[in-house]
């Protein structure tokens, strides 16, 4: 199904999530209890998860959610969104917590829909192109509105 327009989509998708890279929250992570207390006893600042961090989890869930469909329609594109993945990880640097959530999300998108579609149709087209838009979208606004 209009092969020009999905190879567009997929470039530009895969464009804009290399935006991801450079952006300043990327190095946030949570102390542990023990790590919390400065030499001198005193209780540190812990800091907190990026504001974008529920649009993060979106997109994990969205390159699982490729990861499976286009592979199912036959693309050829092997481990392109896994990488895609553990790229948005290394970019990222987030705490042990926040990549665990950031995984269990690329698997949901996974497999809800290994679940739901057992071959390529047209409703699985369908829903890969919509990822690939809504992915893009993403990775726009994250730098547009938090800044880098």
């Amino acid at each position: 199904m209009r092969p020009l327009l999905l190879q567009t989509l997929f470039v530009a998708f895969c464009l804009a999530l290399g935006l991801l890279r450079p952006l300043p929250a990327a190095a946030q992570e949570q102390n542990t209890e023990q790590e919390a207390q400065t030499e001198t006893g005193q209780p540190q600042v812990r800091s907190l998860p990026p504001a974008y961090e529920g649009q993060l989890m979106r997109l994990a869930e969205i390159l699982g959610a490729l990861h499976y469909l286009r592979n199912l329609c036959g693309t050829e594109e092997g481990q392109l969104w896994r990488d895609e993945m553990q790229r948005l990880i290394a970019a990222e640097k987030p705490s042990e917590q926040s990549q665990a959530q950031m995984v269990a999300a690329f698997n949901r998108g996974f497999r809800g829909y290994a679940e739901i579609h057992r071959e390529c149709n047209e409703p699985a087209i369908e829903a890969a192109n919509q990822f690939l838009a809504q992915g893009t979208r993403i990775t726009a606004e994250i730098p547009n509105r938090y800044g880098r």
